[in-house]
């Protein structure tokens, strides 16, 4: 009999966007006026799913409606990215003003700013096959597992589903033709989780091009 997969964090989405100010400097930066760099990365992120930020105002309300020392959410709340409110602020009023900016984001999903990710949090969150692929089979450790980079190309072919390797090769054409710098390519695979120089002889583009085309191969 399968076991059974243990419940989703019940504030799972406010997680998720407090991540986002953790990858931002760990402090609530929103004004009444304008979201700080934090929100500004998870709303650039909603944009492609604008229900994942509904979830967030509704998990906020749940959080507001208890209070966030109260015992019943206590265990949930300790699980939560520790994000420091501005001075004579508390943490509730910077979860207030988010919530506002998130309700008009609601109200208008396409007016969020045209913008590539600006920081790791958000560039795995826009890439998330990609970010299985160069992070865990092309991590730090790559030499305490893999002979060689067809090794680990071909245990990720073997392991992994054809829908998300096709994912995966997707995602890696947008970000090639989103990044076309080769510096921000290098700081966009470093972000995801890539710990590895490209083989001798050839560029990154060329090797993740290389990648692209290895993992839809029949």
């Amino acid at each position: 009999m399968s076991q059974a997969l243990p419940p989703e964090p019940r504030f799972y989405e406010l997680s998720e966007r407090l991540e986002a100010y953790a990858n931002t400097g760990y402090t609530f930066s929103d004004t009444a006026e304008s979201p700080g760099p934090g929100l500004a990365s998870y709303l650039r992120i909603a944009a492609r799913d604008p229900a994942r930020a509904a979830t967030a105002v509704r998990q906020i309300d749940q959080l507001l409606s208890v209070g966030l020392f109260s015992d019943e959410v206590a265990e949930d709340v300790e699980d939560l990215p520790h994000i420091r409110p501005p001075a004579g602020t508390s943490v509730e009023d910077c979860l207030r003003v988010a919530r506002e900016h998130l309700n008009r984001f609601l109200q208008a999903p396409s007016q969020v700013p045209l913008m590539n990710p600006q920081n790791n949090w958000e560039w795995n969150e826009r890439f998330p096959e990609l970010s299985q692929l160069l992070g865990a089979y092309f991590h730090q450790d790559f030499f305490s597992f893999y002979d060689s980079r067809d090794d680990a190309l071909d245990e990720y072919v073997a392991e992994v589903l054809p829908e998300n390797r096709a994912q995966a090769a997707q995602e890696l054409g947008e970000l090639m033709a989103m990044v076309t710098s080769d510096q921000e390519l290098h700081t966009a695979a470093d972000a995801l989780g890539l710990s590895l120089l490209p083989p001798e002889g050839m560029s990154l583009r060329q090797w993740l091009e290389l990648l692209r085309h290895r993992i839809t191969a029949p």
